[in-house]
Formats: C-alpha cells, sequence, structure tokens
C-alpha cells in the first residue's frame, strides 16, 4: 500500500505540467525598449522646439521611465506620469477621458486612477496593452503629438530589441 506521501508527490507530478501548460505569457517593455520610447518621444519635443516630460509605464501604470526636458514646468511630472497611467489601465487614450468630461459625463471625473487630460497613449503590441507613455508640458494637441511619436517608434524598438516576456 502506497504511503499518503507517495500519493500526494504522484498527485503532484500527474498536475505540473498541466498548471505549467496554462500559464500565460505576456509581452512586457524592458528599460531598453522603454528608452527608445522616450528617445522618439524627446526627438519629436525638440523637433518643435517644445518642453515636455514624457513618462513611459508597464501594463499595471508603473513608472519604467521619466525624461523631464530642460525648462519644463516641474507640475508636468505628476501629470505626465498620470496620463501615462490613465492610458495603461484604462487601455485607452487619456484624451478619451477629457472628452467623456467635455460631453457633460461629469462621472469620468470620478474614476480612480484617471488623469482626463491629453497627452497619454497606450502601447500595444498584438493587439495586447503592454504599457502606455504620457506627456505633459505644453497645448494638450501637442503633448499627444509627442507621445503618439513615442508610441510609434514602440513596434520598431520591441521588434529590434524584443520586448521581453514576463
Amino acid at each position: 500500500m502506497k504511503s499518503l506521501g507517495l500519493v500526494l508527490f504522484e498527485s503532484l507530478l500527474a498536475v505540473t505540467p498541466a498548471v505549467h501548460a496554462e500559464l500565460p505569457v505576456k509581452k512586457v517593455i524592458t528599460l531598453k525598449v522603454a528608452k527608445k520610447i522616450a528617445a522618439a518621444a524627446e526627438a519629436e519635443a525638440k523637433r518643435r522646439h517644445l518642453t515636455a516630460v514624457i513618462v513611459v509605464v508597464d501594463d499595471g501604470g508603473h513608472p519604467l521611465l521619466l525624461h523631464r526636458l530642460d525648462d519644463t514646468q516641474v507640475a508636468s511630472v505628476e501629470v505626465g506620469i498620470g496620463k501615462a497611467r490613465t492610458a495603461a489601465i484604462f487601455r485607452r487614450p487619456s484624451k478619451d477621458f477629457e472628452d467623456q468630461i467635455k460631453e457633460g459625463r461629469v462621472a469620468a471625473l470620478a474614476l480612480p486612477g484617471a488623469t482626463p487630460l491629453q497627452g497619454g497613449i497606450p502601447i500595444v503590441v498584438d493587439g495586447r496593452v503592454i504599457g502606455a507613455i504620457g506627456v505633459s508640458g505644453e497645448s494638450p494637441q501637442e503633448d499627444e503629438d509627442v507621445a503618439r511619436a513615442g508610441a510609434a517608434a514602440a513596434a520598431v524598438a520591441i521588434a529590434t530589441e524584443g520586448g521581453s516576456n514576463e
């Protein structure tokens, strides 16, 4: 007769391959890729002679990288983080919430973690949001344009550097 310990061990061995096979694999933004995203956004800001804070976050809205260009107002740091976090955790541009408020849906102001200001853009790979970029410092449209330049560079950066799997 088998001991209880042996039966449990055999059961664990039988279940382990099935559990392992069910674990998801997801793309993440590496620091190297975040630097390339930020560099593309910075290049666009400099091309336009703009000041800005550029923030790249992971899919949970946690900062991976923050650049504050020379002469950018200090208040833009928290705003840039908020825009990036909003785009990541809600999986849509932060402008969507600004538009909702403009259209009268003031309840969007109460959404936890939302910064309803234009300038946060999700970074999407294979149809999944893996992070976001937020830009603050100039007009709403300029912030978004700079963020879009960074987000557009993400696909190339990930393809060449290979965003890692977590």
